[in-house]
């Protein structure tokens, strides 16, 4: 899918035209049939201006359909173990404290803080 056609599509579905929507987003006339003829691309931010103007939520100028699209049922990747050291339990509680403090402490003392842990980590 075009990004222009489907928002000419939108605009002409909703019986605005190209001068309404300038009204509306504020974006100049010239620069809307340039984006609905395939000769500009939008920003994220025209894109935005765009929409409010059609007076359509963003997903919709880039889905074609009447119903909100199925959510995404790829899985976030986690490790084989799914329980890290650290996010649940005693280790949770230990991590909390941790940051806790560290807020309290310069960025010169946690750089030496680190360093320590480092070397200490090395010398098992």
């Amino acid at each position: 899918m075009i990004i222009g056609e489907r928002l000419r599509e939108l605009r002409e579905k909703k019986n605005l035209s190209q001068g309404d929507i300038e009204k509306r987003s504020g974006l100049l006339r010239a620069y809307l049939s340039r984006v609905e003829n395939g000769h500009t691309v939008p920003t994220v931010e025209t894109l935005e201006k765009l929409a409010k103007a059609l007076e359509v939520p963003m997903y919709q100028l880039f889905y074609e359909g009447e119903q909100l699209p199925e959510p995404s049922t790829l899985r976030v990747w986690k490790s084989p173990d799914e329980t890290e050291w650290g996010s649940s339990g005693e280790d949770a509680l230990f991590f909390k404290k941790l940051r806790r403090l560290l807020r309290k402490i310069s960025q010169d003392n946690r750089k030496i803080i680190l360093h320590m842990a480092g070397k200490m980590a090395r010398h098992k």
